[in-house]
């Protein structure tokens, strides 16, 4: 009988932490409610805040097009750079990015490139001749191309990155030597939109994809200790080298998180935070961890599998010992009588 209870409460464990791991992925980004749009902070057709002149909210450099149904930051053409930035700094403490966006073009398995990326920088970033790709604040890294051969990663990949302006993202190597973390997502050639979601609150980076439109977010990178000040721009770009694409992103939508902070977090002056990641070891230390994370990874994929799989051996152990156990009580006792 005391066997059987173990195996009881086992399962109610394991089901209370199971439950307790997906209400976090999945509460952790918002519904979408409207009235938290900040829309001096999102990108929405028909993109009327775009052009250049000094009440637009939104503009642009480089090969970007701006047409009804998207904004295009690079053709399906060679050595192409384009890049979309918000005028207007943004002065949250706790936020939520959604960025509906398409890769699409001609070229077949690994002959396609290079990716977009999405920020929330000091200054707005221009590409080209003169950038030498240093920066103060957050990028995520859509890389659709992998420059380093030796790479064991299945491309697309996605990573985040936090500059202080220090250090910069390492094409050769696929920003490896700075990840905070990532995931690889089929993003190239749907027949649908692709979707990504940036959440920071309360020091906590998550970023979330979906890639099969069904309005299902899947965890790709969740960080602690992550330090952003306020007053930054947001801003989209992408590149072509030798091998090319189509980068177009149809929305970038930002909602204000109702979050309560401390009286001393209110009092701090939140423009002269220095972008910063509490990790237990240096981002350098990356380069040779073959996984390229520096944390353990979300619980997704063959990693559920294999918990769930420790999980059931575990029951079937337990109930297998405790009939043993039992069994041999009855015996014992039949004896008495």
């Amino acid at each position: 009988l005391a066997a059987l209870l173990c195996v009881c409460k086992m399962c109610h464990i394991f089901l209370l932490l199971w439950l307790l791991h997906f209400s976090s992925v999945y509460s952790d980004i918002t519904d979408g409610n409207a009235e938290h749009l900040k829309r001096e902070h999102s990108l929405i057709k028909p993109y009327q805040g775009v052009g250049t002149s000094s009440s637009s909210q939104w503009d642009f450099w480089g090969s970007t097009l701006v047409t009804s149904q998207y904004v295009r930051l690079t053709p399906d053409e060679r050595s192409k750079q384009g890049s979309i930035w918000n005028t207007v700094p943004c002065y949250l403490k706790d936020w939520e990015m959604h960025v509906q966006f398409k890769v699409h073009g001609s070229g077949k398995k690994n002959l396609h490139g290079d990716g977009i990326a999405i920020w929330y920088t000091k200054e707005r970033l221009h590409p080209g001749p003169g950038s030498n790709g240093n920066f103060h604040g957050l990028a995520i890294f859509v890389d659709t191309y992998p420059n380093d051969e030796a790479s064991d990663r299945s491309f697309p990949y996605i990573s985040a990155m936090v500059s202080n302006g220090s250090f910069a993202y390492d094409h050769g190597k696929d920003g490896r030597s700075t990840e905070l973390g990532g995931c690889s997502a089929e993003i190239r050639n749907k027949d649908h939109d692709t979707y990504l979601a940036i959440r920071y609150s309360k020091g906590r980076l998550t970023i979330m994809v979906d890639v099969d439109d069904r309005n299902e977010w899947k965890e790709c990178i969740d960080i602690g200790g992550v330090r952003l000040p306020t007053g930054y721009y947001f801003g989209a770009s992408a590149a072509t080298g030798d091998l090319s694409d189509n980068h177009d992103i149809i929305s970038m939508k930002m909602y204000q998180l109702m979050v309560e902070h401390t009286p001393e977090e209110d009092s701090q002056d939140w423009t002269k935070i220095e972008p910063s990641v509490s990790l237990l070891k240096s981002p350098k230390d990356n380069i040779d961890d073959p996984t390229g994370n520096f944390r353990s990874t979300p619980l997704t994929g063959w990693k559920v599998f294999l918990l769930l799989l420790c999980a059931l051996l575990g029951i079937v152990v337990c109930a297998v010992v405790g009939a043993v156990v039992f069994q041999k009580r009855q015996e014992r006792n039949k004896r008495f009588y």
